[in-house]
């Protein structure tokens, strides 16, 4: 049963992380995560997964971008004149990828230096660029915020998965801890190229895929 202080709040707001909420966070971490279901962003892990630091650190720079960039174009879609919107979304992208730019430059240099030019094309990132078209300007600020970050996790899960691989395999490291000891474990250096990162990356999508089909996939599978 409800309690009185829940009957007086709206349900919309009720209902948001239990209901709609749950649903936005399922979907842009699994259901339509941006690397496994739609392709995107393949650029930065095929540069950035060789280390698991690097992973972490771009995944954690995409989340905040995209979830912060989603809140602020939902807050001024009503506003911004639709023959601009795009580049009214790149300029508001682009300030949050200078924020996060100049953070990693006055506290963590040598990750700035090591992750390059990366952390600027965020801003010409598909899932950044993506989410704030189909679903910020279309949607209130907290699902938009929701949205974004979901998306970002669900990206940033993706790029640990195939930065430990690599490192792991290819390195025979984790966060550049020693596992797999030089004496007896000859390294697979082929995993620390951009091919290794297709090979992880194909592989991780075949799985998902075998275990839960989409589209047309599912479709194919009933039919048979």
């Amino acid at each position: 049963m409800a309690t009185k202080t829940e009957a007086l709040q709206p349900r919309s707001r009720l209902s948001l992380f239990g209901g709609k909420g749950k649903e936005i966070l399922l979907e842009g971490i699994y259901k339509a995560n941006p690397v496994t279901k739609q392709v995107l962003g393949i650029c930065i892990f095929l540069a950035v997964t060789n280390r698991v630091a690097n992973s972490l650190v771009m995944g954690a720079a995409l989340t905040f971008v995209t979830a912060m960039s989603n809140l602020f174009i939902s807050t001024l879609r009503n506003v911004i004149p639709r023959r601009i919107r795009m580049i009214a979304q790149v300029a508001i992208i682009a300030t949050f990828v200078i924020i996060i730019d100049q953070f990693f430059k006055g506290f963590y240099w040598q990750m700035s230096k090591q992750l390059g030019p990366y952390v600027a094309l965020i801003i010409t990132n598909c899932i950044v660029m993506g989410r704030a078209e189909a679903f910020a300007m279309q949607n209130p600020p907290l699902p938009s915020f929701l949205d974004g970050f979901a998306n970002g996790i669900g990206y940033a899960i993706i790029l640990l998965f195939i930065g430990t691989v690599r490192e792991l395999i290819g390195s025979g490291t984790f966060l550049g801890i020693t596992i797999l000891s030089d004496s007896w474990y000859t390294k697979n250096l082929i995993l620390l190229l951009a091919p290794g990162a297709f090979f992880v990356g194909g592989f991780l999508i075949w799985i998902l895929e075998t275990l839960n089909p989409s589209g047309d996939a599912r479709d194919n599978k009933e039919a048979k």
